[in-house]
């Protein structure tokens, strides 16, 4: 029997940090962005594959999910990072099976945007999840759009921060539930239902 082919989730979220933007700091849920990480990381990985941007404050987390698991899913997650951060990788990344790393551009800014076009670019995405973070959040929100403009988006607006501007701002707006349901685990199972199974 064929082996069934899995769906693509593309998942953009950081914690925002005090001494940048005040308006992503400011608006930001930590206990609600760790809480839907783990959610998310929890729901999609057994059934689809889960693929993110390394953060120190992220990867940490997906990697604690994927150790409470019973069945090995460890090639349902794919880590990309960028060779600008070499020095500075969290040591989750070691326990991550799939990591792709992105040559570094000349600057930070340049790094970031090579990796960001790899990761999306290189996917067929279904689903694009934004949790939290700052501006990287909403760059990553408009190049994952315009590259799959048929994908389900879910600005998680409830975990604040660049997520609650990106919800805010679209027009229709997503599924009201992501504005003020914290039940992560149930609210992902409901809108990923089609993906998932």
């Amino acid at each position: 029997m064929a082996k069934k082919k899995l769906n693509m989730i593309f998942l953009s979220a950081s914690i925002p940090l005090e001494e940048r933007h005040k308006k992503y700091f400011d608006t930001a849920d930590v206990i609600a962005i760790r809480d839907a990480v783990r959610a998310l990381a929890t729901v999609v990985i057994p059934n689809s594959i889960l693929v993110w941007g390394g953060h120190p404050a992220i990867t940490p987390l997906i990697h604690y999910v994927l150790n409470t698991m019973q069945t090995n899913v460890r090639d349902h997650v794919t880590l990309y990072q960028s060779n600008f951060f070499r020095d500075t990788f969290p040591r989750d990344n070691q326990f991550i099976e799939n990591v792709v790393i992105v040559p570094e551009a000349s600057d930070l800014e340049g790094s970031l945007e090579k990796m960001r076009i790899e990761m999306i670019s290189r996917h067929d995405f279904k689903v694009g999840i934004f949790i939290g973070g700052m501006e990287g959040i909403e760059i990553e929100f408009n190049m994952f759009r315009e590259a799959h403009p048929s994908a389900l988006l879910l600005p998680v607006a409830s975990t604040g921060a660049a997520a609650g501007i990106v919800y805010n701002n679209m027009n229709p707006k997503p599924d009201s539930r992501l504005l003020s349901d914290y039940a992560y685990m149930a609210l992902f199972r409901s809108l990923l239902q089609e993906y998932i199974s």
